[in-house]
């Protein structure tokens, strides 16, 4: 080989590295929820989000211009409700995923998992979201706007969650303690254990939450459970915060104290059960219907 070919050779080759080092530093990689590395270009630009928590981080994180497809029930922020429907808690769409060419989709860890195999062999980033904490929401919004590029709006919004959140504990840490059942559904009864996120805004509000004892998330609990434990406060987690009608079957039993102190509430689990930005605001409304739990207990303590 002549020096002339075997020095565009060496140029060739070195051409070739440059651009391999330099696409390899315009990817970003983060650690997702599972544990999972998720590398992608930089910044992503089409997202898929197939959770409705995810959908409000992703736009919290400054990347809501970016999402092309929601699963059914991302219905915040408004911008959210006109975005392609690509499934609902039922099933994917994934053919339809696929052709709206995402190069992020974001899950939560009931998605199906085969689903999630096809998503990624089709060469498309996959990051899953499952905060148990405030912190792990803040840490997700975070972790999104690393991967979209909006590093700056992303911190901001985390910072904020954080701050709201520590003010929030330090405003109701120490107050009296109260006996809360908090209930899902009726048929069957389905309550939150300890270990899901709600039972923490429970003990942040000073609140006891009668099956922390619990581990499965949703553990379906029988009647006699709810009348043997005593709760002093029965909290529904509906819909908008609609007050169901099946909150006020209780009435059958007055001897609860929930129900002899006129304390059957309801929370807006749009807010509470979606481990997402407007979490806290759920925090606040669950303390503030706490506190008025406590006053009715007090009062009706007093008139016996």
């Amino acid at each position: 080989m002549s020096r002339k070919i075997a020095r565009a050779a060496r140029q060739a080759m070195l051409a070739l590295l440059l651009t391999a080092a330099s696409a390899f530093a315009q990817r970003i990689g983060v650690e997702d929820d599972a544990g999972v590395a998720v590398s992608v270009a930089s910044p992503v630009l089409r997202v898929v989000s197939l959770a409705p928590n995810a959908t409000e981080l992703l736009f919290a994180a400054g990347a809501g211009e970016r999402v092309v497809g929601v699963v059914a029930g991302s219905d915040w922020p408004v911008a959210a409700r006109d975005l392609p429907r690509i499934g609902d808690v039922h099933g994917l769409d994934l053919e339809r995923i696929i052709a709206l060419h995402p190069d992020l989709v974001v899950t939560w860890p009931y998605t199906t998992p085969g689903h999630v195999a096809v998503l990624r062999a089709q060469g498309i980033p996959v990051f899953t979201i499952d905060p148990r904490t405030v912190d792990e929401i803040a840490v997700d919004m975070e972790r999104l706007g690393a991967l979209a590029g909006t590093e700056t709006i992303a911190h901001a919004a985390a910072t904020a969650a954080r701050q709201r959140f520590t003010a929030l504990r330090d405003r109701y840490q120490g107050r009296p303690p109260i006996i809360v059942f908090y209930q899902v559904w009726s048929a069957p009864l389905v309550t939150l254990g300890g270990d899901h996120l709600v039972s923490r805004a429970i003990e942040i509000c000073g609140g006891r939450n009668i099956f922390a004892s619990l581990r499965v998330p949703a553990p379906n609990v029988g009647i006699e459970s709810v009348l043997a434990l005593k709760p002093e406060v029965i909290v529904a987690g509906a819909d908008a915060g609609r007050r169901p009608k099946w909150l006020d079957d209780w009435q059958r039993w007055p001897a609860i104290p929930a129900v002899s102190y006129g304390n059957l509430a309801v929370v807006n689990a749009d807010l509470l059960h979606r481990p997402g930005p407007r979490f806290i605001d759920g925090v606040a409304e669950l303390c503030e219907v706490l506190d008025r739990a406590r006053i009715n207990r007090d009062r009706g303590v007093s008139a016996h």
